[in-house]
């Protein structure tokens, strides 16, 4: 395997520019080779087979009917699959807002690939994409510049997107288990798949007064999450810039939105993490629950993080007392920067 057997997603000691607060380089493999014009204008679109198959399976809920162990399932599939993309992908990967081990990096990103959202370097590669050209010709999915459609879910299929490379993501490429992951990431979601279906005949045929099947499981354990986890996180990069309120001034069109936020675990407060994207918190206030924040604050207790990264103590406080500020905090250089964020507790190794 490459790299050292300690390698983290957000290592120290190594400066990085597929970090989205990386200054002064272009990513021209994830994003400035674009052809942005040719995207806007509606060029071919390229649907996923399996994308579409699990969108079409959803209509099989009529037919498999329903019972509490079966939502009881979904419930715990979505949450589970969502925070491996809030809390690994986007947070620790994305962010490098806080550090892992080299096995809980991977097991991290096999449960981010769960969630059937591709793998951890194509992910990660267009986020920071995102992050670098934000609501600007170069952002993968910008309603601004190419329409709300098309930043919800059509950038998927251009294929200008189909294949960022790896220049952005060069701290997780050197990683070979996830490059591996990331080349057969669709394995991790038929696994899933497999498992949901084993699970309800396991249950059909050991318990059949729970009334339920391998149909129904398979559907409402993995199908119906799996769209639902699609079109949430599709709504932070189209809903959260269009709709809901804008606590920073940020030079983009960033918004909290209080209904992503609770699809999301968190990431709805998004305004508030274009502002600080390196902190591994979103919500900034008591009412801005942020169940992502709480899951890292759980890794960390257990000895499986370090290094959390959190917003400045001036921006908690305005924040708690419902102000709106424009305030900067001297840090912020040019778009897409990162600010340096004081660590919640001292790095570790683990």
């Amino acid at each position: 395997m490459s790299g050292s057997g300690r390698g983290t997603a957000g290592s120290k000691g190594r400066s990085d520019s597929s970090t989205a607060g990386s200054r002064g380089r272009s990513d021209s493999s994830a994003a400035g080779s674009r052809d942005r014009s040719g995207a806007a204008s509606g060029g071919r679109l390229r649907p996923g087979v399996p994308f579409v198959v699990v969108h079409v399976a959803c209509l099989t809920v009529f037919f498999v009917g329903w019972s509490p162990v079966a939502l009881a399932v979904g419930v715990v599939s979505y949450a589970a699959r969502a925070f491996g993309i809030t809390g690994f992908y986007h947070r620790c990967f994305a962010h490098r807002a806080f550090q892992v081990s080299r096995p809980v990096q991977f097991g991290g990103a096999v449960l981010g690939a769960a969630a059937a959202q591709r793998g951890p370097l194509w992910w990660v590669a267009h986020h920071r994409a995102h992050h670098r050209f934000t609501d600007r010709p170069g952002d993968p999915h910008s309603p601004r510049v190419d329409g709300l459609l098309r930043a919800h879910l059509l950038w998927l299929f251009t294929p200008a997107n189909q294949h960022p490379g790896l220049q952005g993501v060069s701290d997780l490429a050197r990683f070979r288990e996830m490059r591996l992951l990331d080349r057969y990431h669709h394995l991790v979601p038929l696994t899933v798949a497999a498992a949901t279906f084993g699970l309800g005949a396991l249950l059909a045929g050991t318990w059949p007064t729970l009334h339920t099947s391998a149909w129904q499981v398979l559907v409402w354990g993995f199908v119906l999450p799996t769209v639902a986890l699609y079109h949430s996180t599709f709504a932070v990069n189209s809903i959260a810039h269009r709709f809901g309120r804008r606590r920073f001034a940020t030079r983009d069109d960033s918004r909290n939105n209080w209904l992503v936020a609770l699809l999301t675990l968190g990431e709805g407060w998004h305004n508030n993490h274009h502002r600080f994207p390196a902190s591994a918190r979103q919500g900034l206030s008591r009412l801005e629950v942020d169940p992502t924040w709480l899951g890292i604050r759980a890794l960390a207790a257990l000895g499986l993080a370090r290094g959390l990264r959190n917003v400045p103590t001036w921006a908690l406080a305005e924040a708690r007392g419902g102000q709106r500020t424009d305030r900067a905090d001297g840090s912020e250089g040019q778009l897409g920067s990162e600010p340096r964020l004081q660590s919640e507790q001292p790095a570790q190794v683990l």
